[in-house]
């Protein structure tokens, strides 16, 4: 049996991912997330990810957000490794001003 070869995934790519089964207060179901690992990271078998909801509520660790049409957030506080396995296809790339956004929350997020 030859090795699996990883998913190619990019920064700020939008993924429709099966996050189940989860724990707790866990971003359930199959959903949009965001990818968050730098591109560096691209021959690990896992990819950080922030799902992305059409709900919820604002928060300073949620960005919002619009994509294909719809608002929403990413919610970074619910961000997480997840198995490329878990990948079930591309949608998209977020907008250039949402992914500024994004980074800057995260670096605000990790400044501490």
């Amino acid at each position: 049996m030859g090795m699996v070869v990883p998913v190619a995934v990019h920064r700020f790519e939008v993924w429709l991912i099966q996050l189940d089964p989860t724990q707790g207060s866990e971003t359930r179901k199959t959903r949009p997330c965001v990818i968050l690992s730098p591109d560096e990271m691209i021959s690990l078998r896992t990819t950080i990810v922030a799902p992305m909801t059409s709900k919820g509520f604002d928060f300073p660790t949620r960005i919002p957000c619009a994509f294909k049409g719809k608002t929403g957030l990413i919610l970074l506080d619910q961000m997480r490794a997840v198995d490329k396995c878990r990948l079930i296809r591309k949608l998209g790339v977020l907008p250039a001003r949402t992914q500024d956004n994004m980074i800057q929350c995260l670096q605000e997020l990790f400044s501490m």
